[in-house]
């Protein structure tokens, strides 16, 4: 009897060293399931994202929806499938997305909303910017430089929580100048998918409709605003009428350098990818977070929330922010600008 178990546990002994040991832990998986890689905005959230999970040596997997609503509800399906251990959502539509978290929740997977708010009050975080901070400094830019006249508002997706959000926080903003009829909205809209060539045409009907007597385009990101602007062009008129931003893209910043859109909203991407991979870490261990209450109006539920900060951005502080903090090189956001008219760069 002593010799067979002596044998077996020789035995155990030399399949172990064959098999090279005890089995190795398992790499965590994060899946990250985007919307779009469109804008410049997202291709930054996409390696931020990426490098922050080398960095933390979690494997992630990255779906791309190409804004299509049932793709990323497939890429959901997908991404469960390969049993990650935490799920983070960009979603296409705020609404459709509960379901996926739903299904996320089921199996017992934890979900981050990734700067857009899912309607869900089953996510365990949703991690972004100060959203209504963006649309309050948008509106009040917009009044502080054009406190009168002619207003033309262009929200982003109307599938998008942020766009409402937004558009809440504009017109709260600007309430008291319209009641006061110092300002007038002419015309406002959604833009499917945050679409530059729809915020194009809006702004030409807006242009012809009111015989070009518009003071402020009050725009919700830099997209939008780049189809604004290449309208204003072709009257003559960029530069003469205010146009806000939010993203600071390479083309929106060399815009404002150029004296075409007024501001845009800096959000600094690293720091935000980084937040949700380190929170997909701990809900994946099931660790506690450090969120505050958001209250989704559209649920009218609190919902746990890790917000960041966000900073106004016009051609008088180019230099003191997105330049000064790396996001965009001096030469290439005066690209368009003559050198006897750039900022001096400051000695090194």
């Amino acid at each position: 009897m002593k010799f067979k178990i002596l044998f077996i546990l020789f035995a155990i002994a030399l399949i172990s060293a064959c098999s090279g040991g005890p089995p190795k832990e398992k790499r965590m998986k994060i899946g990250f399931a985007m919307d779009t890689l469109k804008e410049e905005r997202w291709q930054r959230d996409h390696d931020a994202f990426k490098e922050q999970c080398e960095k933390m040596n979690v494997e992630c997997v990255i779906t791309i929806a190409d804004n299509k609503a049932d793709k990323q509800a497939n890429d959901v399906d997908n991404l469960l499938t390969q049993k990650v251990d935490a799920l983070v959502i960009a979603p296409h539509d705020s609404t459709q997305a509960a379901s996926m978290v739903e299904k996320a929740k089921a199996q017992g997977v934890p979900v981050i909303s990734y700067d857009r708010l899912i309607n869900s009050d089953k996510i365990d975080a949703y991690i972004s910017h100060q959203v209504p901070v963006i649309g309050r400094k948008i509106a009040e830019y917009a009044l502080q430089k054009a406190p009168k006249g002619n207003y033309v508002m262009v929200y982003g997706a109307s599938t998008d929580n942020n766009a409402v959000i937004m558009k809440k926080e504009q017109l709260a903003v600007l309430q008291g100048a319209i009641d006061k009829k110092d300002i007038t909205i002419v015309a406002d809209n959604f833009m499917t998918d945050w679409r530059p060539d729809e915020a194009l045409k809006m702004t030409e009907n807006a242009l012809t409709q009111n015989n070009d007597n518009i003071q402020a385009f009050v725009v919700s990101n830099d997209g939008m605003a780049g189809g604004v602007v290449s309208a204003l062009e072709k009257k003559g008129l960029a530069g003469k009428i205010l146009v806000t931003g939010q993203d600071a893209q390479l083309d929106a910043l060399q815009r404002i350098a150029e004296g075409k859109q007024s501001m845009t909203v800096y959000k600094p991407i690293a720091p935000l990818a980084n937040a949700a991979v380190e929170a997909a870490i701990k809900l994946a261990k099931k660790e506690k977070l450090d969120t505050k209450p958001f209250m989704n109006d559209a649920l009218k539920k609190e919902i746990p929330a890790i917000l960041l900060e966000v900073t106004t951005v016009d051609k008088a502080n180019l230099m003191d922010t997105v330049i000064k903090d790396g996001w965009a090189k001096f030469e290439d956001v005066y690209k368009n600008v003559p050198e006897a008219d750039r900022p001096k760069k400051a000695a090194n």
